[in-house]
C-alpha cells in the first residue's frame, strides 16, 4: 500500500510575521551581545549619554527618579505575580499561562544575561540613584517592554488594542530613556532590554498561539 505524500502546510502571513520578528530581534540582540562579550565599546553610547545629561531638564530628572522606583522589583514583582493570577482566577487559563511564561521568562532571562555578560555600569557622572550589579541588558527596560507586549496580546481582540499599543510604546520608551538619563545604563543596555522582551514574549506567544487564539499555526 502506497502512503499518501506528506503535505507541508504553508505558514500564514501572521505566522511568518511573528517568526520574522522573533528572528530579527534575536539576531539584533546577538550582534549587541557579541560586542559586549568582547568588551568592544559602542560609538553611540557615550555621546548619547553626555548629550542627554547636558540637556536633561528638572522634570525629566524627577520623572526618571520616580520610574527608577516604579520600574524596580518592589513594584514590578507583585505586578508580575498579580497579572497571571487575575487571569487564572477569572478562568482565562491560556492567557494566564502566556502572561506568566512571558513576563517571568523575560524578567528571569535578563537576570541571567546580566550575570553572563557582567558588563560594568557607566560612570560618566554622579548618578541620582544608586544601582548595583551588571548593566547588560537593562532590567527596567526589559520588564517595561514585556508588560507592553503582553498587554498588546491580551487586548488585541478588544476595542482597547490600539490604546495598549500606543500607551505601552510610550511607557517603554520613557522607561528606557530614564535609565540613560540617570546614567545607570548605556543606550545599548536599554535596546538590549527591549530586544530581550521581544524575543521572550514573541517566543512564548508562538508556542501558545493555538491555545490563545484557536488558530492553527
Amino acid at each position: 500500500m502506497i502512503s499518501a505524500p506528506l503535505r507541508l502546510t504553508k505558514p500564514t502571513p501572521q505566522t511568518a510575521a511573528l517568526g520574522a520578528g522573533f528572528l530579527t530581534s534575536l539576531f539584533a540582540f546577538a550582534v549587541l551581545a557579541e560586542d559586549v562579550r568582547e568588551k568592544q565599546p559602542f560609538a553611540v553610547d557615550q555621546p548619547v549619554m553626555l548629550w542627554l545629561h547636558t540637556n536633561t531638564t528638572a522634570f525629566w530628572a524627577h520623572l526618571s527618579e520616580f520610574l527608577n522606583v516604579f520600574g524596580g522589583p518592589t513594584v514590578m514583582m507583585p505586578l508580575l505575580l498579580t497579572i497571571p493570577l487575575v487571569l487564572w482566577f477569572t478562568r482565562r487559563h491560556p492567557q494566564a499561562l502566556f502572561a506568566a511564561l512571558a513576563l517571568w521568562g523575560a524578567a528571569g532571562t535578563q537576570w541571567v544575561l546580566k550575570r553572563v555578560f557582567e558588563r560594568a555600569r557607566p560612570h560618566l557622572w554622579p548618578s541620582l540613584v544608586a544601582e548595583h550589579g551588571p548593566s547588560f541588558p537593562s532590567g527596567h527596560s526589559t520588564v517595561a517592554a514585556a508588560l507592553w507586549l503582553v498587554a498588546c496580546v491580551l487586548l488585541w481582540r478588544t476595542p482597547y488594542r490600539w490604546a495598549a499599543v500606543m500607551l505601552g510604546a510610550v511607557y517603554t520608551a520613557v522607561m528606557a530613556l530614564s535609565r540613560v538619563v540617570l546614567g545607570v545604563h548605556y543606550p545599548t543596555d536599554v535596546v538590549a532590554g527591549v530586544l530581550t522582551a521581544l524575543v521572550m514574549v514573541l517566543g512564548v506567544f508562538m508556542l501558545l498561539r493555538s491555545r490563545l487564539t484557536g488558530e492553527r499555526l
